[in-house]
């Protein structure tokens, strides 16, 4: 007797009951939770256990996301493409993109403050639309343009604070705000283009080259060392549960951003990105006890109505 195969992760062909589920607005709903939830835990791990190693923490996410959706392959949720050495050449500059839009915003943030680095960072739907139209011939209505408009302005109010930076600095965070709205738009021709690959597909592709790249990152700054160190003296038996769990929530939450992304577009992302951001402060409020003043707290308000107005 045949043992029957897993149902491929495509909800949208299991009938209605399901397609009500698998639509844009759950997908974004479960992309807000994971981000979420990530960066509470990740500041969870750094606070119980003094694990400050981001390129470490970025390469267990690849290194999980790419076991993952190996996993899903074996299962036979997805099936994966066969590429030529062309689309291949594609995955490796995708990933690199990936790996580098890290590094320019990690290295941004040690040349301006972190206000300074987040209102640049807002201006990433900006930079989407000038790139699809510059290069996609895409166009937008009116109504998409003044929706921004909130959104940017509550940004900038939610963040408001110390705005230091060098030359550098402004010429690095700019490039990484590019750089993440041209990862976005990739992202999405790369799923509804001519390739048309599966999310997880994408994700079993682009996740070993971005690990071993990331792992190189590492060894260039030095934190690689400073990590074997780490682990001779302080590694435990619950941060290694701690980091395991960390890397599944990135595989999910990876997995989730690649499906909104190609059930949505690449700007509806880069705005849900900016809504996510005030969303952390909420967090912030809420489980850490930050405070926030009345401009922060406005600021919040009018991005949540930016985003909710958003077409």
């Amino acid at each position: 007797m045949l043992k029957e195969r897993p149902v491929p992760l495509q909800l949208g062909n299991a009938g209605a009951p399901r397609a009500k589920v698998d639509t844009s607005y759950t997908w974004l709903a479960m992309y807000f939770f994971l981000n979420l939830s990530l960066t509470i835990y990740n500041k969870a791990i750094l606070s119980t256990f003094h694990f400050s190693f981001p390129w470490t923490l970025t390469g267990i996410h690849t290194l999980c996301s790419g076991l993952g959706a190996l996993a899903m392959a074996r299962l036979g949720y997805f099936t994966p493409a066969t590429l030529g050495e062309r689309e291949n050449m594609v995955m490796l500059m995708f990933s690199f993109l990936y790996t580098l839009n890290i590094a320019i915003s990690n290295v941004s943030l040690n040349e301006v403050s972190v206000a300074f680095h987040q209102v640049v960072r807002a201006m990433t739907p900006v930079f989407t639309i000038a790139i699809s139209v510059a290069f996609l011939a895409k166009r937008y209505s009116g109504k998409t343009y003044l929706s921004l408009l909130p959104l940017l302005m509550g940004v900038y109010m939610a963040t408001v604070g110390d705005y230091s930076y060098t030359a550098m600095g402004f010429f690095l965070t700019v490039l990484g705000t590019v750089l993440a709205a041209t990862k976005t738009v990739v992202t999405n021709r790369i799923q509804v283009g001519r390739l048309q690959l599966h999310p997880l597909d994408l994700l079993l592709r682009m996740s070993p080259l971005a690990f071993v790249q990331t792992v190189i990152f590492s060894w260039m700054k030095g934190e690689l060392d400073d990590v074997v160190s780490f682990c001779q003296t302080d590694m435990s038996w619950k941060l290694v549960l701690a980091l395991l769990v960390n890397g599944i929530i990135a595989f999910f939450l990876n997995y989730v951003s690649f499906t909104a992304n190609k059930k949505t577009s690449a700007l509806t992302m880069t705005v849900a990105a900016n809504v996510k951001q005030v969303l952390s402060i909420v967090v912030a409020v809420t489980v850490f006890n930050t405070t926030i003043g009345f401009l922060n707290g406005l600021g919040i308000m009018i991005t949540l109505f930016g985003g909710a107005c958003y077409r």
